[in-house]
Formats: structure tokens, C-alpha cells, sequence
């Protein structure tokens, strides 16, 4: 597939825009389906606009830009796909119009391997409504698709390894780093970052500390680029809240994964973030922002906890297999720019250190939510380390 044969996109919102991009870039004919006239101008539109500030910015060579819409074309039918050596589907987050769409590409891209840009359903099932499941494989982008560079490329459990293994190389000619999961909840990064949020709510919620101090304690003693509040209002709270919910249905009630009531009111009144003007802060011009506190020790206090709770996660992650210690810590970097890998960090604690706060955390409040790894209670005990 290296050979810049012809991509195939379906779906031509802001991912399928963003992939297409990156594989036009990359040198590929590229063909985006959208049965919506509407949506394929905005695409159109849109791409333009952004290649012609790549060009302004010298980014791209004068006449790239040119050069560029030149290998895309627009369609309103599937039917158009058949030549493609890849499909990549980019279409709303549910299951039966996905399983609808594979259902239909199956027949009129008999030679393509198909991908899915699920953030959080069953690659499995999605396969199943093919008559070869075998060439259906995950490929979760993140947003914005060029500017981010992780793709996890989950393969079904009917998924060819050798189909993987070609996606995985071509995607990586593209300049995109991936990391392999297994095809389980929210893969590696919607699994294991659900404590950031998670957490911080939780500490809201008993009122350990205000929305602005988590932030502040969660930027300048943890290192994270935004705090979760910040960060949710930036993803919108409903979107961060369907995530949260999806997950916590997907492990059956698991309470690791427990959503808040405290976000589920905030989108209840509409209070997305910014998009909406309003969430845990207000966006309005003249706002200004409440003041954190200013003690340290309340500080390290929520970034410990916090920080102890996504470690647990990314090791239960590697404990049940869903990826390597190295993609997990890849996936957490790169994905959502975390300041390290949470393994190595546990390596840098020592797992004795983030097992006992488990353990405190557990004893305070009874609660499953708060049970500690089972690798990270072994690796405790023999003092082993995730890497080196």
C-alpha cells in the first residue's frame, strides 16, 4: 500500500477532512464519499482554506497547495471506492450506520483493506458485518489528524496480522506514530486517561479544592499542558461525559469508570465549555477566572491522587493486555501529551510508592473504584520496574 495507491475516505467531517489531508501530503490519490453535497463544500472549503495558510506560513512550497487538492476528489457515492487500496471510514460514533457502511464497502471495494476511526465501539462487530472480516481493521486518529500524530490501530479478532502490520507501515510513511491495542473500551487513551477527569471530579465533588486549584495544582506540580477542568471545557462536557458514560456501560458498571453527576448537570444546563460559552469556567469577554489557592501542600495532595489513579489504570492497561508498557507510555505522550509516560513515571515513584496511596485510598473510602492493579501489587512486591 506504499506505493501511493488510491486512499478512500468516507465521511468528510473535520477527521475525514484531516485524513484525507494527510494522505493527499503524502503523495496519494484520495477520494472522500459524503452523500451530503453540504458537507463534501465545507470539506472542500475548509481544506482550502488550511492549505493556503500552510503555504503562507511556508509550509508548504508556493503551488503546494495546488498540487495537493489536485490528488482529492469528492463523490456522493460509494460506489467510487473501488479501486482504493485502503478505505478509512470516518462517519458518526455509531454502531449500525458503521456496521451499515462496512456492510456496503465489502461489496463495492472487494480488494481494499477497510479501516475504522472508532474512538470507542467494537472493531469486532464492525467487522462482523463484512463477508471478510479479516481486512477490517481499527486506525483511531486523533483531532486535529495532521497536527496530532498518534493512530491506534486495533486490530478485530478476526483481523489478518498481516493486515495490521501493512497499516501500521503505510500510516507510518505518513509521519504518524502508532502504537498497537487490543480491541477493548476505549482502546489505550480513552481507557487510561479516564482518571484525569474522573478524579478531578471526584475531588470537586467532595470538595477538596475548587475547579481552579485542581487546574493550577494539575499544570504546575504534574507538568500537564492544561488542567482537567480546562481540559474538559475545551473537548465540550458533553462530548467528555458520552466518553465516560460509553466506558463505564462497556466494562458493565465497572466503578473505575463511574460518571459524575456534577458533569452530567453541566451538560444537562448546557454547559458544554466553550463552544457553549459557559462550563467550568466562563468564556465570555471581561471574565476573569477564579484565583486558585495558593498552598503547595494542596497542591501536591490532588496531583499525587490524580497521578496515582492513571498510573493504576495504564498498569491494569498492560496488565490485561490491551498494549505494551512502551505503547501504553507512547499512546499517553503523544495522544494527549502527557508530560511523561505514566509507566515510567511509576518507574521513577517506585511501584511500592504508588501501590501504598492506592492502598490509603482503598482503606479510606471501600470502594472498588480505588483497588489497586493486580501488576502493580506484584511488581511491588518483587520491586520490579516497567522498564530497564
Amino acid at each position: 500500500m506504499r506505493d501511493k495507491k488510491t486512499i478512500g475516505v468516507v465521511g468528510a467531517g473535520v477527521m475525514g477532512t484531516g485524513i484525507a489531508q494527510v494522505a493527499a501530503q503524502a503523495g496519494h490519490p484520495v477520494v472522500i464519499v459524503d452523500t451530503d453535497a453540504a458537507a463534501r463544500e465545507r470539506s472542500r472549503g475548509s481544506l482550502e482554506a488550511v492549505l493556503t495558510r500552510l503555504v503562507e506560513k511556508g509550509r508548504l512550497a508556493a503551488g503546494g497547495d495546488d498540487e495537493i487538492l489536485r490528488h482529492i476528489a469528492y463523490t456522493g457515492s460509494l460506489n467510487d471506492l473501488g479501486d482504493c487500496a485502503l478505505v478509512v471510514e470516518a462517519v458518526v460514533e455509531r454502531a449500525d450506520v458503521k456496521e451499515d457502511v462496512f456492510g456496503q464497502l465489502a461489496r463495492v471495494a472487494p480488494e481494499a483493506v477497510l479501516a475504522t476511526n472508532t474512538s470507542s465501539l467494537s472493531v469486532t462487530a464492525i467487522a462482523a458485518s463484512c463477508d471478510d472480516p479479516g481486512r477490517v481493521v481499527g486506525a483511531h486518529f486523533f483531532n486535529p489528524v495532521p497536527l496530532m500524530s498518534l493512530v491506534e490501530v486495533v486490530p478485530a479478532m478476526q483481523t489478518r496480522g498481516e493486515v495490521a502490520d501493512a497499516v501500521c507501515g503505510l500510516l507510518e510513511s505518513w509521519g504518524k506514530i502508532t502504537v498497537r491495542a487490543k480491541d477493548t473500551p476505549g482502546f489505550i487513551v480513552n481507557r487510561v486517561a479516564r482518571p484525569f477527569y474522573g478524579e478531578a471530579l471526584r475531588l470537586f465533588d467532595e470538595g477538596v479544592a475548587d475547579v481552579a486549584t485542581i487546574d493550577e495544582a494539575m499544570r504546575t506540580v504534574g507538568g500537564f499542558r492544561m488542567g482537567p477542568f480546562e481540559l474538559m471545557d475545551l473537548i465540550g462536557n458533553d462530548v467528555n461525559y458520552a466518553v465516560t458514560e460509553s466506558v463505564f456501560m462497556a466494562f458493565y458498571g465497572d466503578a473505575r469508570y463511574r460518571p459524575s453527576f456534577t458533569q452530567k448537570r453541566m451538560v444537562e444546563a448546557g454547559r458544554f465549555g466553550r463552544k457553549s460559552g459557559r462550563g467550568f469556567y466562563e468564556y465570555k469577554e471581561g471574565t476573569r477566572r477564579p484565583a486558585p489557592s495558593g498552598d503547595m501542600a494542596l497542591h501536591r495532595q490532588i496531583c499525587d491522587r490524580v497521578v496515582t489513579m492513571l498510573i493504576n489504570e495504564a498498569a491494569d492497561a498492560v496488565f490485561w493486555r490491551v498494549a505494551s508498557p512502551a505503547d501504553v507510555d507512547v499512546a499517553m505522550t503523544k495522544g494527549v501529551h502527557y508530560p511523561k509516560g505514566l509507566l515510567a513515571w511509576c518507574d521513577e515513584l517506585g511501584a511500592g510508592t504508588v501501590l501504598d496511596r492506592m492502598r490509603k485510598l482503598s482503606a479510606r473510602y471501600g470502594e472498588d473504584r480505588y483497588r489497586a492493579s493486580v501488576l502493580l501489587t506484584g511488581m511491588a512486591e518483587d520491586g520490579g520496574r516497567f522498564f530497564g
